[in-house]
C-alpha cells in the first residue's frame, strides 16, 4: 500500500525550507557587499525579484485606479526600505542579530494590536532581548551602534509593510500585491543602486549571484510559504516563522563564519520567545472574535 505524505508535514518542510533559503540568500547577499555594496545588492535583488514576480503573477491585470494607488506605493516603499536598511545593517553586525532586531517590527504590530495584560510579558521578553545586545556595544565583541539602529529601522519598515499590505489585500491576490509592491521598490532603488555602483552591477561575476539572491530571498521562499499556508493553521505558521532569527544566526555561522556570544544567543532566544507568545496570543484573539461575530 502506498503511503501519502500528510499535508501538515509537507507544510512544515516548506516553512523550514523557506526560512533556510531566505537566510542563505541573505548570506550570499552579504558576500556581494565588497563587490557592489548594499546598494548594488539591493538593486539586483529587487530588480530580478520584480521581474520574476511580474512574469508569474502579471499584476497589471489588477492594477488599482489612480485614487487607490497610495497604499500600494507606501507598501512598496516600505518593502524597499526594509530591504536596503537590513542590508546596510548586516554590513555592520552579524546576520542573526540583524534578523532578531528586525523582528521587533512585526512583533510590535502584533503586540500593539492586543489588549491582553499577559502580553506585557512578551513585550518584556522582546525588550530584554534588545537590552541584552546593548552592553555588547562597548565590549570586546562590540556591536556597531549604527548597525543596530539600521536593523531597528528595517523592523519599522517591516511594520509598515505589514500594515499597508493588509490595506492592499482587496486590490488583488497576494501574489499580485507583492509583485506590485516589489515593482515600486525596484523603480526607486534600482536606479539608486545603479548610480551608486555604476557598471559594476553589469559584471558577469556579479549578475548570476544577484539572480541567485533574488530567487533565494524572494521568489522561492514566497512560493514555499504559499504552499505552507494552504496546509497548516496560521498560528502554526507564525510560530514556525518565529524561529527565523535562530536560523539566520546558524546561516551566518555556517556560511559567513559569524560567531555569537552566549549573551547574544540568549537575546535571540528572548526575541523568539516573544514572537512565539504573541503569535499564540493573536491566534486566540482571532478565534474569540470569530465566535462572537
Amino acid at each position: 500500500m502506498q503511503r501519502t505524505i500528510p499535508p501538515f508535514f509537507i507544510a512544515v518542510i516548506c516553512v523550514l525550507l523557506a526560512m533556510v533559503t531566505i537566510q542563505s540568500g541573505a548570506s550570499v547577499a552579504k558576500q556581494l557587499f565588497p563587490l557592489i555594496g548594499p546598494e548594488g545588492t539591493t538593486a539586483l535583488r529587487l530588480g530580478f525579484s520584480a521581474a520574476i514576480l511580474c512574469l508569474v503573477f502579471r499584476p497589471w491585470r489588477a492594477f488599482p485606479p489612480v485614487g487607490q494607488r497610495m497604499p500600494i506605493i507606501i507598501y512598496g516603499l516600505s518593502l524597499g526600505g526594509m530591504n536596503i536598511l537590513f542590508y546596510y545593517a548586516i554590513e555592520r553586525i552579524p546576520l542573526g542579530i540583524g534578523v532578531a532586531l528586525e523582528f521587533t517590527g512585526p512583533l510590535a504590530v502584533a503586540l500593539l494590536s492586543s489588549r491582553k495584560k499577559r502580553d506585557l510579558f512578551w513585550v518584556a521578553c522582546a525588550i530584554a532581548g534588545i537590552i541584552l545586545l546593548l552592553p555588547d556595544m562597548k565590549g570586546e565583541d562590540s556591536l556597531d551602534p549604527v548597525g543596530v539602529i539600521l536593523a531597528l529601522a528595517a523592523g519599522a519598515c517591516w511594520a509598515f509593510y505589514i500594515l499597508f499590505g493588509k490595506k492592499t489585500g482587496n486590490q488583488g491576490s497576494g501574489g499580485m500585491t507583492v509583485a506590485m509592491g516589489m515593482s515600486v521598490a525596484a523603480i526607486v532603488l534600482v536606479p539608486y543602486g545603479g548610480v551608486s555602483q555604476g557598471t559594476a552591477l553589469l559584471s558577469w561575476e556579479v549578475l548570476p549571484l544577484g539572480l541567485l539572491v533574488a530567487i533565494m530571498s524572494s521568489a522561492l521562499p514566497y512560493t514555499l510559504e504559499m504552499v505552507a499556508l494552504r496546509n497548516m493553521p496560521a498560528q502554526g505558521f507564525s510560530i514556525m516563522m518565529s524561529l527565523e532569527p535562530a536560523i539566520a544566526a546558524l546561516a551566518g555561522f555556517m556560511i559567513l563564519g559569524e560567531f555569537l556570544s552566549v549573551w547574544q544567543w540568549l537575546a535571540i532566544l528572548l526575541v523568539i520567545t516573544a514572537s512565539v507568545g504573541s503569535s499564540m496570543s493573536s491566534d486566540s484573539e482571532d478565534q474569540k472574535s470569530q465566535k462572537n461575530s
